[in-house]
């Protein structure tokens, strides 16, 4: 079914079983209907003997699925399963021992000749991972919204927890607060600090501000990713992380996502980021891509989209175009963005690969999926500055790949110059900032980092260039790790180390 490497053998073979994310070998040997559209195939081998009793009797691979529908946690109860799922399974084999707790497979992949945490859960959690110095007392860190996971650290460990979920079911949330109380009593460590995301309309902050007798600290959404990054490497010297994710609310209220942050002791300065651009209709358009490629649009062209000689410029005869086009216009429903994942999603839908998303990332992973990895050439990149920090200006990029659409190159050699065009961005904005700062470690970090075309780019050019790239290899790149850093930001505050780099 797929090519295995050794070190993928070794991750299928562990005593943690987690799913791994293969290249697919043979077309059509599964159901078009199992990873659709996909390159890989995510494959796991048993790790129960209910398991191996169950592939012994089939005697071929069998394609499994979580016990949950959609955006709901998964479900461990008996009774609760013949309810919710009643819809969903023909057969139930139950057991007359209960489960203690939910628990969802992990999922890995390899990325640069390492193991790349997608989802960090059974086999691992609550595994404690060693940080660098001591906690002066328990601490909390709550999380995300997204692939919420939270992280109780005492001592010199830090326990992450099992993948919860996303946090806009309310029974997520509720199974959020759950697992805390869990692990607290599992590990006798009530928290004194609780550390949550700056966005005061995130679940998990609600969750803080609902806990007594505790200190709270707000922790910015991508300090907490630089942070995490650091911890699992035991990194304690200041260091630059490359943030690049889909949203995460910045200092200044508008929505980052592709940051360069210097970052030391619990503090960070933020040295430089991708330009605003309009973000029209808030989360709607992280759900709609096309929402995303009109704004670059309407930000590269100063509103001429109608003018444009490409299949995307067919987007003004929608029925929504007319209201689009007036909040671009006026600003009104349009916060500013720097978002990188924002950009993946633009791009993807300009050359007609997603205009409108069934799940988070999949305009962006088609996107990665199309790219052919041979291509040697990229956009141009523009780096200004404004207020003291360097900007880089999307547009020559946006411009770059209309050109490439209107001369009919193929959606494979444009995928592929993109994303040179990123991880070029990254070297010279990199390379800049250390001119100023003398920063030599690198962390590359955020859910855009999913991405191995891209990191392993980015890190193979940092790398010839004298940087120590720093990736993640022991929690998620994505918001599933960010509770690791928001921990570590809030045991820094403790012990008085509040400064930037």
């Amino acid at each position: 079914l797929c090519d295995v490497s050794a070190l993928e053998a070794e991750l299928l073979t562990s005593r943690e079983r987690p799913i791994v994310l293969l290249a697919k070998r043979r077309v059509g040997a599964l159901s078009d209907s199992v990873a659709p559209g996909s390159r890989y195939l995510g494959v796991m081998l048993p790790y129960t003997p209910l398991h191996h009793l169950l592939l012994r009797a089939a005697g071929r691979p069998l394609v499994m699925t979580s016990g949950n529908r959609s955006d709901e946690p998964i479900v461990y109860e008996n009774r609760d399963a013949c309810t919710r799922l009643a819809g969903v399974a023909d057969r139930f084999l139950l057991h007359d021992r209960p489960i203690r707790t939910r628990c969802d497979d992990s999922v890995v992949r390899r990325m640069s000749d390492g193991p790349s945490f997608i989802r960090r859960s059974r086999g691992w959690a609550p595994r404690p991972i060693a940080v660098a110095g001591r906690f002066a007392a328990p601490v909390l860190g709550l999380g995300a919204q997204l692939k919420s996971t939270f992280c109780l650290a005492k001592g010199n460990r830090a326990f992450l927890s099992q993948h919860v979920g996303d946090l806009d079911c309310p029974d997520t949330f509720r199974a959020l607060g759950s697992a805390v109380a869990h692990y607290v009593g599992l590990f006798d460590a009530r928290p004194e600090i609780v550390a949550h995301d700056l966005h005061p309309d995130y679940l998990s902050t609600r969750l803080a501000e609902e806990m007594n007798g505790v200190e709270r600290v707000a922790v910015q959404h991508h300090h907490a990713h630089v942070a995490a990054c650091m911890a699992e490497h035991r990194v304690t010297e200041p260091v630059l992380g490359v943030v690049f994710d889909g949203a995460g609310l910045g200092d200044d209220g508008a929505i980052w996502g592709g940051e360069f942050l210097a970052v030391g002791g619990a503090g960070y300065e933020r040295m430089a980021h991708l330009g605003y651009v309009p973000l029209p209709g808030g989360d709607r358009a992280a759900r709609e891509p096309w929402r995303m490629a009109a704004a670059h649009l309407w930000a590269a062209y100063s509103g001429e989209v109608e003018r444009l000689e490409i299949p995307f410029a067919a987007v003004t005869a929608r029925p929504e175009w007319p209201l689009l086009r007036q909040m671009l216009g006026r600003g009104v429903r349009c916060p500013h963005t720097s978002s990188v994942g924002r950009l993946f999603d633009a791009a993807a839908a300009l050359v007609g690969l997603r205009s409108e998303s069934r799940f988070e990332g999949q305009a962006a992973m088609e996107l990665e999926l199309a790219a052919d990895p041979d291509v040697s050439r990229a956009y141009a990149v523009e780096i200004g500055e404004a207020g003291g920090r360097l900007v880089v200006d999307p547009g020559p990029l946006i411009r770059g790949l209309v050109a490439d659409i209107a001369a009919n190159r193929s959606v494979a050699e444009i995928a592929g110059a993109f994303h040179n065009t990123v991880g070029d961005l990254i070297v010279q904005v990199v390379e800049r900032v250390r001119e100023r700062t003398g920063l030599r470690t690198v962390a590359l970090t955020g859910g855009v980092f999913q991405n191995r075309l891209l990191t392993e780019r980015a890190q193979r050019e940092l790398s010839r260039r004298g940087f120590a790239v720093l990736i993640h290899r022991r929690v998620p790149c994505n918001d599933g790790g960010i509770s690791l850093g928001q921990a570590a930001v809030a045991g820094r505050i403790l012990t008085g180390i509040a400064t930037c780099a």
